[in-house]
């Protein structure tokens, strides 16, 4: 008998040459509204896109990556 069982979702936010693992506040939130809702407190996440997610270690993982480029 197959059991399905649905993935936990984790959310990548590299800051500072960090990486920074997010937990899902809530699982049926789309991926917007959780970058929405950590964006008070990381304010590059207001310029960042989610990337596809990559199933590691039996959960989900969205990187949120910054779209604003450097100057010079």
């Amino acid at each position: 008998m197959l059991l399905a069982t649905q993935l936990e979702r984790v959310f990548i936010l590299k800051d500072k040459g960090q990486d920074i693992r997010l937990t899902d506040p809530e699982p049926r939130w789309s991926v917007e509204a959780v970058m929405n809702f950590y964006a008070n407190m990381y304010p590059i996440l207001t310029t960042a896109k989610a990337s596809a997610p990559q199933i590691k270690d039996d959960v989900v993982e969205y990187k949120f990556e910054s779209v604003m480029g450097t100057k010079g």
